[in-house]
Order: C-alpha cells, then structure tokens, then sequence
C-alpha cells in the first residue's frame, strides 16, 4: 500500500512514521529544503537593522530561508516554516496540551496526547537559568493573581547553550524538532524528496490517485493509494481549492503581539523563549524577547536587543479568513480581536511595571504562526476523522482540522491530531 504524505511538520512527520511503522510504502514531499538555523551573532546583523534593511518581512526571509512570510493585512503577517520540520524547527519548542473547542465536539485526545509526550523528552527549563528580568516578571505575574506556570519544553537543558535563537532555529540540537520523527520514517523505509511543492491531487472516480509537483513543464506526477495533506493551515486548503475541492473560510492564526519595554542589561536573549506563561480564558501571556519585532519593527529601532524587555500575548482569535487556491491569504484582525489584545497588553504592561520595566513601552508585530481551522473537524467526522467531502484515500493531518483557535502553543494538539488520523488510515486502508 503506498501513501503520500505531504508536510514534514509536526502532522506529517508522526503520520509518516506511523504509516511507515504499520507497513505502508511512503513518500514524504517537501515543498521546502533541508533546514538550516541561523547560526550568526545577532550583533552581526544590528548594523543592517538600524540601517531598515531587515523591516521588510521578504528581506528577513533572506536571512533565514526557511521562514515564508505572507501579508494577509495590513496590520497582520503569518509565518510559517517551509523547510524539513515545518515550523517545528522555528518553534520555541513548548509542549502545552491545547484543546479549546475539541470537547465541544466530542473529541477526546488523551491517548494520543500520552503517546506523543512518551515520544519526545519533555521537562521545564531549570529556573536557576532564568535571566533575573524573567524571574521577576514571573513574581510580578504572580502576585496579580494571573498564576504563572513554567513551560513543559521539549530542550534538553544539558545541551542548551542559553542563545535564545529558538525561533530562528536549534544550533546546538537541543530543541526537539519533527524532523527527528521524519529520521524515524525514513530508516523504516520512507522516502523523502524536498523542494517538491505539490500543487494539486490526482483524483479519479472520486478517489485519490496520488499527486501533482511542480508546474508547467516541470511538473511530476507521483501516482499513490493514500494522501495525506499535512501541509498546514495555509498549504493544506491551498492544494485542496487548486484541485477544485472546498476549505473552510475559517483560518485562525492564533494572533502574537509582544509589548516592549527597557531594562539596562536585561540580557532577555540568553535564555529560551517563554520559559513561563500565565493563561487565560482566551490568552496567553509569557516572556519573549521577539526577534521578529526586533528585526522588523520600526518603532523598535532605538533600543538594542541586550535591552529589550519582552512580554508576549498569545491570543485565540476569531476563526475568520480565507486560502485561496494562489496561496494568498485574507486575515484581519477584528474588532474583537483587538478589544481582547487590548485588555491583554494592559495586563502584560503590569506585569513589567510590577517587575521594574521602563518605558517607552512600545507594542510589537502583530503576527501569526499557528494556522489552522481550515478543514476543521465536526462531531459527525470523528468515527472517520476526515470530513464526509473528501474524496476517498485522502485524508488531512495537521491543524487544519482543528476547529478552534487556541491562543496556546499547538505541537502537541497538531501531533496528536495527525497520529489519530494516521491510525484510522492504518485502519481503514491498509
């Protein structure tokens, strides 16, 4: 039986282990190359930040390869990782359970949740390593009531070398990536081809026969019994509408907006990203230096980065906006959306006041880099964990699925989804 899988993320890379595992013959496409993290001193590239050649998000696609930036709005970038491991690789590897708007439906993800924690080594980064700043920052929460919790991180803290790059990528191998669980595919007999941007399904009788790479007269076709789109929030619906089937008009990007204050040698960098978070209802809050905003942020120009103090909201947006079939994306911010980021950065603004942050405070980015909700999942779906409309022998294993904005780190919800998803496939089509 061969199956395609196409995505190396967090949802195709446990689907093609676990395919590869229960006998199937895969195929692993990867629009993306061989992931390589940003190893420079940050110090290195100031000089062309203060100059403005970084603010454009295309040019500081240069500098990291791996990160593909769209514009959605005006006021609204998403980020996502096309390399092997997806956005894993960017990711500042946080293992949080998110499971907003699966109980609503009937979907119950403990066993998988297990499973996948068994499989990656997750432990909280020793707080004797916390930058002082990080520490208080966390008092502070906690004396506000808003209970702040380390961070389940999937880094081993003997081999972290405390350089704060996490989202630019892993130099030292201590942050844990899917690419190790596309290792595991591969040595039980999974092929790997990367730079291979599908573009469409090959359907016929209203079956999935395999798929179309590239385009024009460089196209390939690579014929199959099984496909599972795993290529995200955006990829996924992409090649669905370019194969003439529906995506849901229903993206949410989970919103990052991080405030910015001044602490003289706060030295926020050396340590991980988000070594603590506090949740709410509909947010997160969590310590985050926010390269992004660093490189890309005007208003951020005048302050260096051994100075900057960063405080994030991660927020579970509204489930509107639209893929159309040429990859470009309609998401805005709404009115909602904004009146929640409002009350959150006044929170966070405490929270660095309490903990002895300056201003200016000036507020970041707005941007996203958890998309999903675009072939979300119904109570009628979960015997078959696909959506009735799709055609036979395909199937879907990333965030895409799920249909509710999470406002909390997704590995853990994506990965779980995609082994779920991965068995019932096993199941049914082996």
């Amino acid at each position: 039986m061969k199956a395609i899988v196409v995505g190396t993320g967090a949802g195709g890379a446990i689907s093609a282990r676990e395919l590869a595992n229960k006998g199937f013959e895969v195929l692993i496409l990867e629009a993306g190359g061989e992931f390589k993290p940003f190893t420079r001193r940050i110090s290195l590239v100031e000089p062309l930040r203060k100059l403005g050649l970084t603010r454009n998000e295309k040019n500081f696609s240069r500098f990291i390869p791996a990160y593909d930036s769209v514009r959605s709005s005006k006021d609204l970038i998403l980020f996502r990782g096309m390399a092997v491991g997806g956005s894993t690789v960017l990711a500042c590897g946080n293992m949080v359970r998110a499971e907003h708007g699966l109980k609503e439906i009937g979907l119950d993800l403990t066993k998988e949740f297990d499973e996948v924690e068994g499989l990656i080594k997750i432990s909280i980064f020793p707080r004797e390593r916390w930058r002082p700043m990080t520490s208080n920052m966390f008092e502070s929460a906690d004396e506000l009531g808003l209970k702040p919790n380390s961070t389940p991180k999937a880094i081993d803290s003997l081999k972290c070398i405390s350089c704060g790059l996490c989202e630019v990528g892993c130099g030292s191998g201590a942050r844990w990536d899917s690419r190790r669980f596309v290792a595991d595919a591969v040595n039980k007999g999974a092929v790997l081809k990367t730079k291979s941007p599908v573009k469409k399904i090959i359907i016929e009788n209203g079956h999935a026969k395999g798929v179309i790479v590239g385009s024009g007269s460089r196209s390939r076709r690579f014929e199959s019994d099984v496909v599972v789109l795993a290529a995200g929030g955006i990829g996924t619906p992409q090649i669905l509408k370019a194969s003439g089937l529906p995506a849901e008009d229903r993206l949410w990007v989970d919103i990052v907006l991080t405030l910015g204050g001044v602490s003289k040698g706060a030295n926020q960098l050396n340590e991980p990203p988000m070594v603590w978070y506090t949740k709410e209802e509909d947010y997160i809050l969590s310590p985050y230096i926010n390269i992004l905003s660093h490189f890309l942020h005007k208003p951020w120009k005048n302050v260096s980065i051994q100075d900057r103090v960063g405080l994030m909201v991660k927020l579970a947006d509204e489930e509107q906006g639209t893929v159309y079939a040429d990859g470009k994306v309609d998401k805005e911010i709404t009115s909602h959306d904004r009146s929640r980021l409002d009350e959150a950065i006044k929170k966070a603004k405490q929270v660095m006041v309490g903990a002895g942050v300056s201003g200016p405070f000036i507020e970041g980015v707005h941007n996203g880099g958890h998309l999903g909700g675009t072939v979300p999942l119904r109570k009628e779906d979960l015997n078959d964990m696909k959506p009735s409309w799709l055609p036979d022998g395909l199937w879907v294993a990333d965030l895409s699925l799920a249909p509710r904005s999470q406002g909390l780190p997704t590995i853990l919800l994506t990965s779980a989804l995609a082994l779920r998803v991965a068995r019932k496939i096993a199941e049914v089509e082996n």
